[in-house]
Parts: structure tokens; sequence; C-alpha cells
């Protein structure tokens, strides 16, 4: 007796996925295809508004701010962070979970009371300033505020656990005895660190420091409470050509140039960091 089973319907899987397609379809494709429309055709067809963004010292200024905030945020979140996933990894169950309950808290605390906390903290008369007063390292307050020191501090802030969760879910992976091992092979600490957990902890930094570094790119409100209108982002640059100016073109040319940005970033990490599979 003879079993024949039934073809595979040709397009079930396509089938299955066709909400999915669908739902990319209707809120990103057409709207960043829409977008681009918009960059080339107002106010006048051309490619106007990319040679303006290119061509104007205060638009190139927008674009250093915005990309070199990015960059010393991600470089000091990684520093900060790495340590703190190390502890969450090594210590206790029970002191770990407490920390990491902590870091979630953080997370879930709204983005503009968190803002405005640090603008307390950070004005002159705040309690940061007031504290290294009273300790004897500086004689007058230091500006905190209204420049990029402060729209660092407070990025690194909130950035510091999308770098922790990838970075722990990466470093729980590591066998202890590839540390051990190391160490028993006459290793130093130094060496351990630089040449065994750090490239094995190496796809964990990567994509923890893509996703802060395109979320940095794109942040709007502790920029714009932070730094003030003479560090401006290039987020508040969009939103005031679209809200204030009424100028779509030039706004749509600025999303677009940062979504290119984007898409390279992650095709970078693509190439270099995606973990390859194994062949057996």
């Amino acid at each position: 007796m003879s079993i024949t089973l039934a073809p595979k319907r040709r397009g079930s899987g396509l089938g299955l996925a066709m909400p999915a397609i669908l739902l990319l379809l209707a809120f990103f494709v057409v709207p960043v295809a829409l977008l681009l429309l918009r960059s080339v055709t107002e106010p006048e067809p051309g490619l106007h508004n990319y040679r303006t963004l290119i061509g104007s010292a205060t638009y190139a200024k927008v674009f250093f701010n915005t990309f070199f905030v990015a960059g010393v945020v991600t470089l000091v979140t990684v520093l900060v962070a790495f340590p703190v996933a190390w502890a969450l990894a090594i210590m206790p169950q029970r002191w770990a979970s407490v920390i990491f309950a902590v870091i979630l808290l953080s997370m879930w605390t709204n983005l503009l009371a968190r803002t405005y906390a640090w603008m307390v903290l950070l004005q002159q008369t705040g309690l940061i300033n007031r504290s290294l007063m009273a300790l004897g390292i500086i004689d007058q307050p230091l500006q905190l505020t209204n420049n990029l020191i402060g729209v660092t501090i407070g990025m690194v802030y909130i950035m510091l656990p999308f770098m922790i969760l990838p970075l722990l879910g990466v470093i729980r992976k590591i066998d202890p005895a590839i540390l051990q091992a190391a160490a028993l092979c006459g290793a130093s600490k130094g060496q351990a660190l630089f040449r065994v957990l750090l490239p094995l902890a190496a796809p964990g930094i990567a994509s923890g420091g893509l996703m802060v570094f395109v979320m940095s790119l794109g942040y709007f409100v502790t920029p714009a409470l932070l730094g003030g209108t003479a560090n401006m982002m290039l987020a508040e640059m969009i939103a005031q050509q679209v809200q204030s100016l009424v100028n779509w073109g030039m706004g749509g040319a600025a999303a677009f140039i940062l979504l290119i940005v984007t898409l390279g970033l992650y095709a970078v990490q693509l190439r270099f960091f995606e973990p390859k599979p194994e062949v057996r």
C-alpha cells in the first residue's frame, strides 16, 4: 500500500506573508516613496533641495552636530554599558534581577519627564554644579545646558538600556571556560579582555552600537530641550522645515538622506558582523 503525499500548494507561503507585506507597503514603502517624490518636486522639480543641503554651511553644521553627537553618544554608551553588562552576567541572579528591573524601569519612564529631570540636574543651580562646587572641584558653575555637552549627557542616559540589553545577551552566551583557559595559558586580564572577551562580544557591540547610533541620529526631544536653537540637530531641522516653514521638499530631502545613511550602516553591520551559518 503506497501513500501519496499531496504536493504543497504553490504560493501558500506567500499567502501567509501577504498581511505583513501589505503592512510594510502601507506604512513604510508608500510613505518613503511619497517623501522621496516631494523632495524632488517641491518647490520645483529637480535636485535643488539636495544641492542646498549639501552646499549650505548652515545645513552642514546641522549634519556635523548630528553625526558628531551620535558618534560620541555611541562611544560613551559602549564604554559605560560593557562593564554593566559584564557585571550583570557574572553577579548572582538575585542581584542581577534587581538591577535589570531598574534598567527596564528607566526605559519605561516617560522620555519627556526624564529629559526635564536632566534639565533640572544640569542647570547652573542644579545638583551637579552645586555638588562640584561644594567639593571644591570648580569655582563657578559649568554651562551644561543649551550646548552639545548637555545633549550628550542626556542621550547617553537614555540610550544605555539599548546597549546593555544586546551586550548582556551576547556575554551570557560566552562560556566562562574560555576565559579560564586563557588565564591558564598565561594571558593577563588585559589580554583576556582585548583578545578573548571583546572579539566574542563584538556582535553585541555592533548591534547595540548600530541601534544607539541610528536612534541618536533621529532623536528630537532631548536635543531640542538640552541643546537649544544654536546647536540644532537634524530631527529638529526637519521639524522646523515641515512645521514652521511648510517646506516639505527640504524636510523630505533631509529625511531621505538620513534614511540612506541608516540603510548603509545596516548593510555594513550585515556584511561584517552578522554571524555566519555553521557548515556541517
